[in-house]
Formats: structure tokens, C-alpha cells, sequence
């Protein structure tokens, strides 16, 4: 890469990843250990048998720490991404591209990069000894280091000046902290509120900005999902049967279930107000996504967001409050099976597509017969007209010569 174009100064590093047992990874979707560049932390993604039914490995570069960037975040980058020839380093395979990270594109690269049967092809040295080696290259501005430098700072200069808990019933994000961590919380702001860590607000705008840890052993909720995920919504809240504010859209699909499953208000009446709006907001949000969520949205395949993995992350946040949710459990993994329905739709679309391109040859060669057969019927009739014409010569007869 360049040090400088289009006017930007660059910094750039190489990150090499070696990923052991290549042929074994069991998840969809595998991401390598976290990467500093320019103080910017980055993340490889890669889908070891490919994306969408496509038979082609795929690889992208992320930004590791999305979710905790504050609003309106960007940052350019030129990078590389290479599969290492492990036989010939020559014939190492190396895209570059260029890319605008931002919240709704903190993932980009290559959904074909190579085709898996060279990949995987043992004579070939991209997988040697069921290794195999990825690289990046990644060049950063360093206008935006600065920029990132200054945000810091910032951030910890209005963290110094807060001395109370406030947090933004507009934008507080909520998400998944163990079950003995939220205990831990629920008992420090019943006995101490002041010792709640806090998000640092600016009043001028209304924009919440990433909290800052305190000595406090426990703070409020942050995504820990670096993909970006199909939002849900933060809008106003109301009450919610005395136990806490909850998003006015979750509401319906919690006083529907609720009135059906009484015991999800059971468990949470001796819960602090806190703790129980943690915990209808995470119910909440798997209703929400499940009432909103089409089929054919859960088998899209994007490298920006993957609803699976997201609709994972909200079933696995709700469970940590211990509601008896056995009546919910059936819906969200038929949900989650869909993913694999989708691959295997992707096959059976490349079967139908074959089965059409057959039919379509199978057509024009029955219409090549045909006109062949009409041919040979008229050769047919032109070689018994011309023997008849030409009647029968008796080969062993003389030629003769005339005589008078």
C-alpha cells in the first residue's frame, strides 16, 4: 500500500493469523483475536465454507469495538486481506480494497475471495497440516488517529466532572451481564446508588456517550456484539404493570405473554425496579424481533449483520434472568434453524438452476433431431429417385467398340 493517497497521510501494519484445525471450525463464522492499528482495533472474519450456498471462501475486515463507539463514528482505511501459500509464497492469493468503516458498515471485504475446492485442495498449500495462514495489511489515517486521540480525551475530561447517577431513559442500550453480576447490582443500588457507575451525557444535544468504568466491580449493560444487528427500537417508554419503564413497543408483547405466562411477573416482584426493567426489556426485545422478523430475513446473508447471531445474542441475554421461558424456547430455535434452511436453499436454488439449464439443452438437441430426421427422410427420397433414374448397369458386361 501507499503511504499517502487522495490527500490522506497512512499508517500502516501488517496482522498475521494463523488458525489451527481449519478444517474442523464448527462455527459459521470465525473471527480472529483483536488487532491495534493507529490505536484503532480491528478483527479478521472469515466463513470457512463460505456464505449464501456460494461455494467460495469469504473474508472481511471489522471493527472489533463498533458498539462501543461513540454516535457518528467513521474512520477510513486501506487494507488487504491474503490467504498465505504455505508451498509458494509467490502464489499467496492478495485482494486490496479501501472502505469507509461506519456504524452501519463496520464490516468489508470479500464475499467470493477464493474457491473453497482450491482452498481445501491438499496439493495446492493454502491448508497445510490443517493450518491455515490469513494476513492483513491495514492502513489507517492518521487525521483519524487524531480525531480518535481527541475523543479520548474528552471523554475523560467530562468523566472527572460527573458526580451522580444519570441514566437516559431515551438511549440506554441493554444487554447481556450474568445472573450473579445483575444480583450484584441489583444489591448495590438498593444499599449505595451513588456507587452505580454513569453514562457521561451531553445536555447540549441529548447524546449519550460510552460510559466510563468506575471503581464500581459491576456497570450498567454494554454490547459486547461487534457486528452490526438489525436495530430494535428506543423511543418512549411507559409503565409497565408497576414494575418499570419498558419501551411503548414492547408493551402489547409483554402484557400478551404475561397474561398467558402469569409467572414471568412472579419472578420478578422481589427484584429491584432496575433489575426488573433489565430484564422485560430483554424479553421484550426477543418478542420484538420475533413479531417483526420475516423468514426470508433470517436467511439473508450479509457481512454488516447476520440476524441469527444477533437473535442469539437477545436469547441468550433473557435467559440470564432466569424467566421460566420453556413455551419460548420452541419458536426461538426454529428461528435459529433457519439458518441452515437458508444454506440449504441456497443448494436447492444451484439443483433447480441445473435441472432448468438441462432442460433447456435437452430441448434444443430434441429440436436439432427433429430437423436432422426431417433432413434424412428427403436424402432419403433424392437417393431412391436417382437410382431409379439411373437403373441398374450390369457391371461385368464389355464396353465394346461400334462396327459396320
Amino acid at each position: 500500500m501507499d503511504d499517502q493517497q487522495a490527500g490522506r497521510e497512512l499508517i500502516s501494519m501488517t496482522y498475521t493469523w494463523t488458525i489451527d484445525n481449519f478444517s474442523k471450525l464448527k462455527s459459521r463464522k470465525h473471527y480472529s483475536d483483536g488487532f491495534v492499528i493507529g490505536g484503532f482495533k480491528w478483527r479478521i472474519v472469515v466463513y470457512p465454507k463460505g456464505t449464501g450456498g456460494r461455494q467460495d471462501l469469504s473474508m472481511y475486515l471489522n471493527v472489533a469495538d463498533a458498539s462501543k463507539l461513540p454516535s457518528g463514528w467513521n474512520r477510513y482505511a486501506e487494507f488487504s486481506l491474503t490467504v498465505v501459500n504455505q508451498f509458494n509464497s509467490d502464489k499467496s492469493i492478495t485482494i486490496d480494497t479501501q472502505h469507509q468503516f461506519c456504524a452501519k458498515k463496520s464490516d468489508w471485504g470479500f464475499t467470493s475471495f477464493m474457491p473453497l475446492s482450491e482452498l481445501y485442495d491438499q496439493n495446492e498449500g493454502y491448508i497445510v497440516d490443517d493450518i491455515c495462514i490469513v494476513e492483513a495489511e491495514v492502513a489507517v489515517s492518521k487525521a483519524d488517529i487524531k480525531i480518535l486521540k481527541d475523543q479520548e480525551q474528552e471523554l475523560q475530561s467530562q468523566s472527572s466532572d460527573v458526580d451522580s447517577v444519570k441514566f437516559s431513559d431515551a438511549s440506554t442500550t441493554h444487554t447481556s451481564l450474568s445472573y450473579e453480576q445483575m444480583l450484584a447490582l441489583q444489591d448495590t443500588v438498593i444499599s449505595d446508588p451513588v456507587k452505580v457507575p454513569s453514562l457521561q451525557i451531553k445536555p447540549s444535544s441529548g447524546q449519550v456517550l460510552p460510559y466510563q468504568e468506575t471503581d464500581s466491580p459491576v456497570g450498567p449493560p454494554v454490547v459486547e456484539e461487534s457486528d452490526e444487528a438489525p436495530t430494535t427500537p428506543i423511543g418512549e417508554k411507559i409503565n409497565f404493570r408497576g414494575l418499570g419503564n419498558i419501551d411503548k413497543a414492547y408493551v402489547p408483547l409483554l402484557e400478551e405473554v404475561c397474561s398467558c405466562h402469569p409467572s414471568l411477573i412472579s419472578s420478578q416482584r422481589k427484584r429491584s425496579r432496575m433489575f426488573s426493567e433489565w430484564a422485560f426489556t430483554a424479553l421484550g426485545r426477543v418478542l420484538h424481533f420475533l413479531n417483526t422478523t420475516k423468514v426470508k430475513d433470517m436467511m439473508e446473508d450479509s457481512c454488516e449483520h447476520d440476524p441469527c447471531e444477533h437473535l442469539q445474542v437477545l436469547w441468550e441475554e433473557v435467559e440470564a434472568f432466569r424467566f421460566d421461558l420453556s413455551w419460548l424456547e420452541p419458536s426461538v430455535q426454529s428461528a435459529l434453524g433457519l439458518n441452515k434452511f437458508g444454506e440449504r436453499e441456497g443448494v436447492l436454488q444451484k439443483l433447480r438452476e441445473d435441472v432448468d439449464y438441462l432442460e433447456t439443452e435437452m430441448k434444443g438437441l430434441r429440436e436439432r433431431l427433429a430437423a436432422a430426421e426431417i433432413a434424412q427422410g428427403v436424402a432419403k427420397r433424392d437417393l431412391a429417385k436417382a437410382e431409379e433414374s439411373f437403373g441398374e448397369a450390369n457391371m461385368n458386361s464389355k464396353l465394346g467398340y461400334g462396327r459396320q
